[in-house]
Protein backbone atom coordinates (compact mmCIF):
# COMPACT_ATOMS: atom_id res chain seq x y z
CA UNK A 1 0.00 0.00 0.00
CA UNK A 2 2.82 2.35 0.93
CA UNK A 3 4.52 1.70 -2.43
CA UNK A 4 1.27 2.32 -4.29
CA UNK A 5 0.71 5.56 -2.40
CA UNK A 6 4.26 6.68 -3.09
CA UNK A 7 3.89 5.81 -6.79
CA UNK A 8 0.61 7.68 -6.99
CA UNK A 9 2.28 10.69 -5.33
CA UNK A 10 5.09 10.60 -7.85
CA UNK A 11 2.63 10.42 -10.71
CA UNK A 12 0.66 13.35 -9.27
CA UNK A 13 3.83 15.36 -8.77
CA UNK A 14 4.97 14.64 -12.31
CA UNK A 15 1.57 15.59 -13.66
CA UNK A 16 1.65 18.88 -11.76
CA UNK A 17 5.15 19.59 -13.07
CA UNK A 18 4.05 18.77 -16.62
CA UNK A 19 0.98 20.95 -16.22
CA UNK A 20 3.02 23.90 -14.91
CA UNK A 21 5.57 23.50 -17.69
CA UNK A 22 2.79 23.45 -20.24
CA UNK A 23 1.29 26.59 -18.71
CA UNK A 24 4.61 28.54 -18.64
CA UNK A 25 4.80 31.35 -21.16
CA UNK A 26 7.95 33.05 -22.43
CA UNK A 27 7.82 36.52 -23.91
CA UNK A 28 10.58 38.76 -25.26
CA UNK A 29 11.21 42.38 -24.33
CA UNK A 30 13.44 44.44 -26.65
CA UNK A 31 15.22 47.70 -25.96
CA UNK A 32 18.39 49.43 -27.10
CA UNK A 33 21.69 49.14 -25.25
CA UNK A 34 22.20 51.74 -22.53
CA UNK A 35 23.87 50.29 -19.45
CA UNK A 36 21.67 51.76 -16.73
CA UNK A 37 18.47 51.05 -18.69
CA UNK A 38 19.46 47.41 -19.23
CA UNK A 39 20.35 47.07 -15.55
CA UNK A 40 17.01 48.57 -14.50
CA UNK A 41 15.07 46.27 -16.82
CA UNK A 42 16.94 43.22 -15.49
CA UNK A 43 15.74 44.17 -12.01
CA UNK A 44 12.18 44.79 -13.17
CA UNK A 45 12.07 41.44 -14.94
CA UNK A 46 13.32 39.67 -11.82
CA UNK A 47 10.65 41.32 -9.66
CA UNK A 48 7.93 40.60 -12.21
CA UNK A 49 8.86 36.92 -12.49
CA UNK A 50 8.75 36.53 -8.70
CA UNK A 51 5.13 37.64 -8.77
CA UNK A 52 4.36 35.76 -12.00
CA UNK A 53 6.27 32.44 -11.92
CA UNK A 54 4.28 31.19 -14.89
CA UNK A 55 5.78 33.91 -17.15
CA UNK A 56 9.39 34.18 -18.28
CA UNK A 57 10.61 37.43 -19.80
CA UNK A 58 13.70 37.41 -21.97
CA UNK A 59 15.39 40.78 -22.50
CA UNK A 60 17.05 41.32 -25.88
CA UNK A 61 19.10 44.43 -26.64
CA UNK A 62 20.70 45.99 -29.69
CA UNK A 63 22.91 49.04 -30.27
CA UNK A 64 20.85 52.20 -30.65
CA UNK A 65 21.99 52.74 -34.25
CA UNK A 66 20.68 49.29 -35.25
CA UNK A 67 17.60 49.10 -33.08
CA UNK A 68 14.88 50.37 -35.42
CA UNK A 69 16.22 48.29 -38.30
CA UNK A 70 16.24 45.17 -36.12
CA UNK A 71 12.66 45.70 -34.98
CA UNK A 72 11.41 46.28 -38.52
CA UNK A 73 13.29 43.24 -39.86
CA UNK A 74 12.03 41.02 -37.04
CA UNK A 75 8.47 42.09 -37.67
CA UNK A 76 8.76 41.31 -41.38
CA UNK A 77 10.16 37.85 -40.64
CA UNK A 78 7.48 37.05 -38.07
CA UNK A 79 9.92 37.07 -35.14
CA UNK A 80 8.92 40.33 -33.50
CA UNK A 81 9.28 40.77 -29.73
CA UNK A 82 6.13 40.65 -27.63
CA UNK A 83 6.84 43.94 -25.84
CA UNK A 84 9.22 46.53 -27.20
CA UNK A 85 10.63 49.88 -26.34
CA UNK A 86 10.25 52.69 -28.84
CA UNK A 87 10.96 56.40 -28.89
CA UNK A 88 7.68 58.27 -28.99
CA UNK A 89 8.83 59.94 -32.21
CA UNK A 90 8.91 56.58 -33.99
CA UNK A 91 5.23 55.85 -33.44
CA UNK A 92 3.94 56.77 -36.89
CA UNK A 93 6.59 54.65 -38.57
CA UNK A 94 5.96 51.66 -36.29
CA UNK A 95 2.17 51.92 -36.51
CA UNK A 96 2.20 52.31 -40.30
CA UNK A 97 4.53 49.32 -40.56
CA UNK A 98 2.15 47.06 -38.66
CA UNK A 99 4.67 46.63 -35.84
CA UNK A 100 2.42 47.69 -32.95
CA UNK A 101 -1.12 46.95 -31.92
CA UNK A 102 -3.29 49.42 -30.01
CA UNK A 103 -3.11 48.82 -26.27
CA UNK A 104 -5.99 46.54 -25.19
CA UNK A 105 -8.58 48.77 -23.56
CA UNK A 106 -9.54 46.18 -20.95
CA UNK A 107 -6.10 46.58 -19.37
CA UNK A 108 -5.29 50.15 -20.43
CA UNK A 109 -8.42 52.33 -20.59
CA UNK A 110 -7.77 55.74 -22.15
CA UNK A 111 -9.50 57.69 -19.39
CA UNK A 112 -7.21 56.17 -16.75
CA UNK A 113 -4.10 56.79 -18.85
CA UNK A 114 -5.03 60.45 -19.30
CA UNK A 115 -5.86 60.85 -15.61
CA UNK A 116 -2.70 59.27 -14.24
CA UNK A 117 0.10 60.10 -16.69
CA UNK A 118 1.71 63.41 -17.60
CA UNK A 119 -0.05 65.00 -20.60
CA UNK A 120 2.88 64.30 -22.93
CA UNK A 121 1.69 60.68 -23.02
CA UNK A 122 -0.81 61.86 -25.65
CA UNK A 123 2.04 61.68 -28.19
CA UNK A 124 1.39 57.91 -28.19
CA UNK A 125 -2.26 58.33 -29.18
CA UNK A 126 -3.56 58.03 -32.74
CA UNK A 127 -7.23 58.03 -33.78
CA UNK A 128 -8.38 57.53 -30.21
CA UNK A 129 -6.06 54.56 -29.58
CA UNK A 130 -2.97 54.45 -27.38
CA UNK A 131 -0.05 52.44 -28.75
CA UNK A 132 2.32 52.55 -25.82
CA UNK A 133 3.05 53.83 -22.34
CA UNK A 134 6.26 55.15 -20.80
CA UNK A 135 7.92 54.00 -17.62
CA UNK A 136 9.73 57.31 -17.39
CA UNK A 137 9.78 60.75 -18.99
CA UNK A 138 12.67 63.05 -19.77
CA UNK A 139 13.22 66.76 -19.75
CA UNK A 140 16.36 68.81 -20.24
CA UNK A 141 18.45 70.75 -17.76
CA UNK A 142 21.85 72.40 -17.51
CA UNK A 143 24.53 70.30 -15.84
CA UNK A 144 27.50 72.28 -14.51
CA UNK A 145 30.93 71.40 -13.11
CA UNK A 146 31.35 73.10 -9.73
CA UNK A 147 35.13 72.60 -9.78
CA UNK A 148 35.54 74.46 -13.07
CA UNK A 149 33.17 77.18 -11.85
CA UNK A 150 35.36 77.75 -8.80
CA UNK A 151 38.57 77.76 -10.86
CA UNK A 152 37.04 80.41 -13.16
CA UNK A 153 36.14 82.63 -10.20
CA UNK A 154 32.43 81.83 -10.46
CA UNK A 155 30.12 80.96 -7.59
CA UNK A 156 29.64 77.15 -7.76
CA UNK A 157 26.33 77.50 -5.95
CA UNK A 158 24.94 80.14 -8.31
CA UNK A 159 24.66 78.66 -11.82
CA UNK A 160 23.49 80.84 -14.74
CA UNK A 161 19.81 81.70 -14.84
CA UNK A 162 19.71 83.54 -18.18
CA UNK A 163 21.25 83.09 -21.60
CA UNK A 164 23.50 86.11 -21.04
CA UNK A 165 24.74 84.65 -17.75
CA UNK A 166 25.26 81.30 -19.46
CA UNK A 167 27.47 82.84 -22.17
CA UNK A 168 29.40 84.92 -19.63
CA UNK A 169 30.13 81.90 -17.43
CA UNK A 170 31.07 79.74 -20.41
CA UNK A 171 33.54 82.34 -21.72
CA UNK A 172 35.24 82.55 -18.31
CA UNK A 173 35.57 78.77 -18.10
CA UNK A 174 36.72 78.08 -21.68
CA UNK A 175 40.43 77.49 -22.31
CA UNK A 176 42.32 77.38 -25.62
CA UNK A 177 45.79 76.34 -26.73
CA UNK A 178 48.18 78.58 -28.67
CA UNK A 179 46.55 77.56 -31.95
CA UNK A 180 43.12 78.58 -30.67
CA UNK A 181 41.81 75.05 -30.19
CA UNK A 182 39.53 74.31 -27.26
CA UNK A 183 41.22 72.49 -24.39
CA UNK A 184 38.42 73.07 -21.87
CA UNK A 185 34.95 73.95 -23.16
CA UNK A 186 32.88 76.52 -21.35
CA UNK A 187 29.91 74.49 -22.51
CA UNK A 188 29.58 71.54 -24.82
CA UNK A 189 28.22 72.14 -28.34
CA UNK A 190 26.74 68.89 -29.59
CA UNK A 191 23.85 68.93 -32.03
CA UNK A 192 24.05 65.14 -32.17
CA UNK A 193 23.34 65.11 -28.43
CA UNK A 194 20.51 67.25 -27.06
CA UNK A 195 21.38 70.60 -28.62
CA UNK A 196 19.07 70.00 -31.58
CA UNK A 197 16.21 69.81 -29.08
CA UNK A 198 17.49 72.91 -27.28
CA UNK A 199 17.56 74.83 -30.56
CA UNK A 200 14.18 73.55 -31.81
CA UNK A 201 11.95 73.67 -28.76
CA UNK A 202 13.74 76.19 -26.55
CA UNK A 203 15.83 78.79 -28.38
CA UNK A 204 13.34 79.32 -31.23
CA UNK A 205 10.57 79.97 -28.71
CA UNK A 206 12.80 82.25 -26.61
CA UNK A 207 13.49 84.34 -29.70
CA UNK A 208 9.76 84.75 -30.29
CA UNK A 209 8.85 81.91 -32.65
CA UNK A 210 7.64 78.34 -32.70
CA UNK A 211 9.22 75.46 -34.58
CA UNK A 212 6.09 74.03 -36.22
CA UNK A 213 2.39 74.69 -36.72
CA UNK A 214 -0.58 72.55 -37.77
CA UNK A 215 0.05 69.74 -35.30
CA UNK A 216 3.78 69.87 -36.07
CA UNK A 217 3.17 69.18 -39.75
CA UNK A 218 4.30 72.60 -41.05
CA UNK A 219 7.81 73.99 -40.54
CA UNK A 220 7.53 77.47 -39.04
CA UNK A 221 11.10 78.41 -38.10
CA UNK A 222 12.20 79.92 -41.42
CA UNK A 223 11.66 83.44 -40.11
CA UNK A 224 13.33 86.10 -37.97
CA UNK A 225 12.94 84.08 -34.76
CA UNK A 226 14.48 80.98 -36.29
CA UNK A 227 17.30 83.04 -37.78
CA UNK A 228 18.12 84.69 -34.45
CA UNK A 229 18.04 81.34 -32.67
CA UNK A 230 20.45 79.77 -35.17
CA UNK A 231 22.69 82.85 -35.14
CA UNK A 232 22.86 82.64 -31.36
CA UNK A 233 23.69 78.95 -31.37
CA UNK A 234 26.39 79.06 -34.06
CA UNK A 235 27.92 82.20 -32.50
CA UNK A 236 28.72 80.19 -29.39
CA UNK A 237 31.51 78.52 -31.37
CA UNK A 238 32.30 81.02 -34.13
CA UNK A 239 32.33 84.26 -32.12
CA UNK A 240 32.12 83.57 -28.42
CA UNK A 241 34.35 80.49 -28.70
CA UNK A 242 32.91 78.76 -25.65
CA UNK A 243 33.07 75.32 -27.25
CA UNK A 244 33.60 73.36 -30.42
CA UNK A 245 31.49 70.81 -32.26
CA UNK A 246 33.15 67.40 -32.08
CA UNK A 247 35.27 68.24 -29.03
CA UNK A 248 36.07 64.87 -27.42
CA UNK A 249 33.56 63.33 -29.87
CA UNK A 250 30.51 63.74 -27.62
CA UNK A 251 29.39 66.46 -25.25
CA UNK A 252 28.60 64.05 -22.45
CA UNK A 253 32.08 62.52 -22.74
CA UNK A 254 33.73 65.94 -22.42
CA UNK A 255 31.63 66.74 -19.35
CA UNK A 256 32.35 63.39 -17.72
CA UNK A 257 36.08 63.91 -18.29
CA UNK A 258 35.97 67.28 -16.53
CA UNK A 259 36.76 69.11 -19.77
CA UNK A 260 33.50 71.07 -20.05
CA UNK A 261 32.03 73.52 -17.59
CA UNK A 262 28.44 72.94 -18.67
CA UNK A 263 26.36 70.65 -20.84
CA UNK A 264 22.68 70.50 -21.74
CA UNK A 265 21.37 66.98 -21.35
CA UNK A 266 18.46 64.89 -20.19
CA UNK A 267 17.44 62.99 -17.09
CA UNK A 268 18.63 59.76 -18.70
CA UNK A 269 22.22 60.98 -18.18
CA UNK A 270 21.91 61.03 -14.39
CA UNK A 271 22.75 57.37 -13.93
CA UNK A 272 26.07 57.62 -15.76
CA UNK A 273 27.01 61.07 -14.39
CA UNK A 274 26.61 59.73 -10.87
CA UNK A 275 29.71 57.61 -11.45
CA UNK A 276 31.86 60.76 -11.79
CA UNK A 277 34.38 60.86 -8.93
CA UNK A 278 36.76 63.68 -9.90
CA UNK A 279 34.45 66.64 -9.35
CA UNK A 280 31.10 67.69 -7.95
CA UNK A 281 28.40 68.65 -10.40
CA UNK A 282 25.03 70.31 -10.11
CA UNK A 283 21.84 70.71 -12.13
CA UNK A 284 19.80 73.81 -12.85
CA UNK A 285 16.91 74.75 -15.13
CA UNK A 286 17.70 75.69 -18.71
CA UNK A 287 18.58 79.39 -18.92
CA UNK A 288 15.72 81.80 -19.52
CA UNK A 289 15.97 84.64 -22.02
CA UNK A 290 16.35 88.29 -20.94
CA UNK A 291 12.57 88.59 -20.50
CA UNK A 292 12.41 85.49 -18.31
CA UNK A 293 10.85 83.26 -20.97
CA UNK A 294 11.58 79.59 -20.35
CA UNK A 295 10.98 76.54 -22.46
CA UNK A 296 12.01 72.91 -22.38
CA UNK A 297 11.74 69.72 -24.38
CA UNK A 298 10.15 66.63 -22.87
CA UNK A 299 10.40 63.17 -24.38
CA UNK A 300 10.23 59.53 -23.50
CA UNK A 301 10.68 55.98 -24.64
CA UNK A 302 7.40 54.10 -24.50
CA UNK A 303 6.68 50.40 -24.24
CA UNK A 304 4.33 48.90 -26.79
CA UNK A 305 2.90 45.48 -27.60
CA UNK A 306 3.73 43.78 -30.88
CA UNK A 307 0.99 43.45 -33.48
CA UNK A 308 2.01 39.79 -33.75
CA UNK A 309 1.33 39.06 -30.07
CA UNK A 310 -1.84 37.07 -29.41
CA UNK A 311 -3.32 34.45 -27.15
CA UNK A 312 -1.40 33.59 -24.00
CA UNK A 313 1.57 35.67 -25.11
CA UNK A 314 -0.66 38.72 -25.42
CA UNK A 315 -2.07 38.13 -21.94
CA UNK A 316 1.49 37.83 -20.57
CA UNK A 317 2.54 40.96 -22.45
CA UNK A 318 -0.37 42.90 -20.94
CA UNK A 319 0.66 41.83 -17.44
CA UNK A 320 4.28 42.75 -18.06
CA UNK A 321 3.42 46.16 -19.52
CA UNK A 322 1.12 46.83 -16.56
CA UNK A 323 3.99 46.10 -14.18
CA UNK A 324 6.71 48.12 -15.92
CA UNK A 325 4.41 51.17 -15.94
CA UNK A 326 3.51 50.84 -12.26
CA UNK A 327 4.69 53.16 -9.44
CA UNK A 328 6.95 50.40 -8.10
CA UNK A 329 8.68 49.99 -11.46
CA UNK A 330 9.02 53.75 -11.89
CA UNK A 331 10.73 54.06 -8.52
CA UNK A 332 13.27 51.40 -9.49
CA UNK A 333 13.82 53.14 -12.84
CA UNK A 334 14.31 56.52 -11.18
CA UNK A 335 16.92 55.19 -8.77
CA UNK A 336 18.78 53.17 -11.40
CA UNK A 337 18.53 55.31 -14.55
CA UNK A 338 17.60 58.72 -13.18
CA UNK A 339 14.64 59.27 -15.50
CA UNK A 340 11.52 60.80 -13.99
CA UNK A 341 8.40 58.70 -13.30
CA UNK A 342 5.76 59.03 -16.02
CA UNK A 343 2.93 58.85 -13.50
CA UNK A 344 2.20 62.23 -11.94
CA UNK A 345 1.62 60.73 -8.50
CA UNK A 346 4.97 58.95 -8.56
CA UNK A 347 6.91 61.96 -9.87
CA UNK A 348 5.42 64.95 -8.05
CA UNK A 349 6.28 63.96 -4.50
CA UNK A 350 7.62 66.51 -2.03
CA UNK A 351 10.86 64.57 -1.88
CA UNK A 352 11.39 64.70 -5.65
CA UNK A 353 10.36 68.35 -6.01
CA UNK A 354 12.80 69.45 -3.28
CA UNK A 355 15.62 67.29 -4.62
CA UNK A 356 18.47 69.48 -6.02
CA UNK A 357 18.91 67.07 -8.94
CA UNK A 358 15.37 65.97 -9.80
CA UNK A 359 13.74 69.32 -8.96
CA UNK A 360 15.05 71.29 -11.99
CA UNK A 361 13.95 68.54 -14.38
CA UNK A 362 10.48 68.35 -12.82
CA UNK A 363 10.11 72.13 -13.07
CA UNK A 364 11.07 71.84 -16.73
CA UNK A 365 8.16 69.50 -17.34
CA UNK A 366 5.77 72.30 -16.39
CA UNK A 367 6.70 74.34 -19.50
CA UNK A 368 8.03 71.64 -21.80
CA UNK A 369 7.01 70.89 -25.37
CA UNK A 370 7.02 67.49 -27.05
CA UNK A 371 7.72 67.54 -30.77
CA UNK A 372 5.41 65.25 -32.74
CA UNK A 373 8.09 64.00 -35.10
CA UNK A 374 7.01 62.49 -38.38
CA UNK A 375 10.43 60.91 -38.97
CA UNK A 376 12.51 61.57 -35.86
CA UNK A 377 15.80 60.24 -37.17
CA UNK A 378 15.65 62.20 -40.42
CA UNK A 379 14.47 65.40 -38.73
CA UNK A 380 17.25 65.16 -36.16
CA UNK A 381 19.88 64.64 -38.87
CA UNK A 382 18.51 67.62 -40.78
CA UNK A 383 19.14 69.87 -37.76
CA UNK A 384 22.67 68.48 -37.40
CA UNK A 385 23.37 69.11 -41.09
CA UNK A 386 22.00 72.65 -40.80
CA UNK A 387 24.51 73.60 -38.12
CA UNK A 388 27.41 71.73 -39.73
CA UNK A 389 26.95 73.68 -42.95
CA UNK A 390 27.55 76.88 -40.99
CA UNK A 391 30.30 75.67 -38.68
CA UNK A 392 32.23 73.42 -41.04
CA UNK A 393 31.39 74.57 -44.58
CA UNK A 394 31.09 78.32 -44.13
CA UNK A 395 27.53 78.61 -45.41
CA UNK A 396 25.63 81.66 -44.19
CA UNK A 397 23.22 81.15 -41.32
CA UNK A 398 20.31 82.46 -43.39
CA UNK A 399 20.99 80.14 -46.33
CA UNK A 400 21.47 77.09 -44.13
CA UNK A 401 18.26 77.83 -42.24
CA UNK A 402 16.30 78.16 -45.48
CA UNK A 403 17.78 74.90 -46.78
CA UNK A 404 16.97 73.10 -43.53
CA UNK A 405 13.38 74.34 -43.47
CA UNK A 406 12.77 73.23 -47.04
CA UNK A 407 14.37 69.83 -46.45
CA UNK A 408 12.47 69.21 -43.23
CA UNK A 409 9.15 70.08 -44.83
CA UNK A 410 9.89 67.48 -47.50
CA UNK A 411 10.67 64.93 -44.77
CA UNK A 412 7.40 65.68 -42.98
CA UNK A 413 5.33 65.61 -46.17
CA UNK A 414 6.86 62.29 -47.25
CA UNK A 415 6.03 60.75 -43.88
CA UNK A 416 2.39 61.84 -43.88
CA UNK A 417 -0.07 58.95 -44.25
Amino acid sequence: MRKATLFAGLIAGFSTFAFNAAQAVEIEYWQYVFDTRVKAMDQLIAEFQKANPDITVKQVTFPYADYQTRVIAANMSGNAPDVMQLFYGWLDKFAAGGILQPLPKDAFPAEKIEKDFFPIVSAMKRDGEYYGLPTAVRSLALFYNKKLFTEAGLDPNNPPKTLDEFVDAAQKIAKHDNAGNITVAGSTLDMGGQDHQWWREVLIRQFGGEPYTDNDSKVAYNNEAGLKALEFYTSLQMEKKIGQAGFMDEGQAAFRAGKAGMTIDGTFRLGSFRTIKDFEWGVTELPANAEGVRSNYASYFANGISAKSSGEKLEAAKKFLTYITSPEAMDIWLKTVGELPALRSAALTDENLKDPIYGPFLKGLEYAHTTLFKDEQAQRQNAIDMVNRVLLEGQSVKESLEQAAEAEQEIIDAAQP
